[in-house]
């Protein structure tokens, strides 16, 4: 199949270009949020080819997969068409109002979205879609390898802007993880974590590091901690899972399911997860042995040929 899909989410849309169609990246002069084209910091195969948009309406287009509403309007400007559409939604409802349980989604009184398809059960659960047809691809990984060494004696951690974000990423909590265990905090928009939430900056550093380096990074550390209070799924934890090391995670939104027992420490008890941060620094080979329970859950789980058979299922079905 030829299909058209938008460059938004760079770590998912690495494992979905790497089925066997081809994918027409939109590209801008500016690479701007609808243009941004191939990525630059994952590796993508040569199967994604940048198309500008005033090519598409001579381009044979099979799909089209919508991950923003306004997206529906760029396929009517862009292609003059609507060839079959997919509505892919990254995220959990995000709780303005009306509320969480009664959020409705945006494709939900679309007539011309085939499927609306969430990447995990606990979003399909919170989202009103009304009449649209849902299901669910859980995420998909390429494997890493296990890398961890826990040569560190330090906690890891993976956010993109913990000080704009505060509560949802659960950046007010990273003081009691800090004084369990030295942090150290990747992502972008991380400078000055340390001074806003009132911590030394040896107990609580940032990194903004190359993708590239990141899963060396990361698995150079004793244990992966997860304070995030209310977001999808992050692939930062399936990731950490893969490279075999031990997590420690808030009990919300799809945790639970993706962390069964023997693979880390789940709770919503602030006490019981610092605990196990620093049991898990204290006894390097504790923290091992439950990293590899980690790595073979998400294998299971979360493998990359499960997460492309499932879409593969779901794009022919669409498309028939």
């Amino acid at each position: 199949m030829r299909i058209l899909i938008w460059h938004v989410h760079g770590s998912w849309t690495t494992a979905f270009v790497q089925g066997p169609h081809t994918y027409l990246v939109p590209v801008t002069p500016d690479r701007g949020p609808d243009g941004l084209g191939r990525a630059r910091t994952w590796d993508w195969p040569d199967s994604v080819v940048e198309v500008e948009p005033e090519r598409l309406r001579d381009e044979h287009i099979d799909l089209v997969i919508v991950q923003r509403p306004h997206e529906l309007a760029l396929v009517d400007e862009w292609l003059g068409r609507r060839p079959p559409l997919v509505y892919l939604e990254h995220n959990a409802p995000d709780g303005s109002s009306p509320g969480v349980p009664d959020t409705r989604h945006p494709a939900a009184d679309l007539p011309d979205v085939t499927t609306l398809v969430h990447v995990t059960h606990f979003n399909r659960l919170m989202w009103d879609a009304g009449p649209t047809e849902t299901t669910v691809v859980e995420h998909g990984i390429i494997d890493p390898g296990h890398r961890w060494t826990g040569e560190l004696d330090r906690a890891a951690i993976v956010v993109n802007e913990p000080i704009r974000r505060g509560r949802t990423t659960g950046t007010d909590l990273l003081p009691a993880f800090s004084r369990a265990a030295p942090l150290d905090v990747f992502g972008m928009r991380t400078e000055g974590l340390a001074e806003h939430i009132g911590v030394d900056p040896d107990r609580c550093r940032t990194r903004d590091v190359p993708q590239s380096d990141l899963h060396a990074e990361l698995a150079r550390r004793r244990v992966y901690v997860h304070p995030v209070r209310w977001t999808s799924l992050g692939l930062s934890l399936l990731e950490a899972m893969h490279l075999g090391m031990p997590v420690v995670a808030l009990a919300t939104t799809e945790v639970t399911e993706a962390v069964p027992p023997g693979a880390g420490v789940v709770s919503n008890r602030i006490d019981v997860l610092t605990d196990a941060v620093h049991d898990f620094l204290a006894d390097p080979p504790h923290a091992r042995t439950v990293g590899d329970g980690a790595r073979a859950a998400a294998l299971s789980r979360y493998g990359l040929s499960r997460f492309l058979d499932d879409w593969e299922r779901l794009l022919k079905e669409v498309t028939r």
